[in-house]
């Protein structure tokens, strides 16, 4: 009798012990990390700062705005067509940065420019 109780645990440990280290595993690869925030990929400094913190739904994408600055996810559409919706939102940007780097003068001037 204690014959088989022992080969039925030494038939189930490596049963065990292979489970234990895949849930084990899991859990260290579903842990969320630390990466940026999503709605980060647009960085804005706005000439006058807006008079509260504000969110604002321009096109599909939400901004963030607080103070001088403002902030959203990626959108499709090019930079500078994005930096003057939100021109025309928000008033004169100063500067519009994606982790491309910042929009160029030209870009900048586009961007505050009213559209009639």
């Amino acid at each position: 009798m204690t014959a088989i109780r022992n080969s039925a645990l030494r038939q189930l440990l490596p049963a065990v012990l292979a489970l234990v280290g895949t849930a084990a595993s899991f859990a260290v690869t579903a842990t969320p990390s630390r990466a940026a925030d999503a709605s980060s990929y647009y960085s804005v400094t706005l000439a006058a700062p807006v008079a509260k913190p504000a969110k604002l739904m321009l096109g599909d994408i939400l901004w963030n705005c607080a103070g001088d600055s403002c902030s959203a996810a990626q959108d499709t559409a090019r930079p500078v067509v994005v930096c003057t919706k939100l021109a025309a939102k928000v008033g004169t940007i100063n500067r519009f940065v994606t982790p491309k780097g910042e929009l160029a003068a030209e870009d900048m001037a586009r961007c505050n420019t009213p559209k009639a």
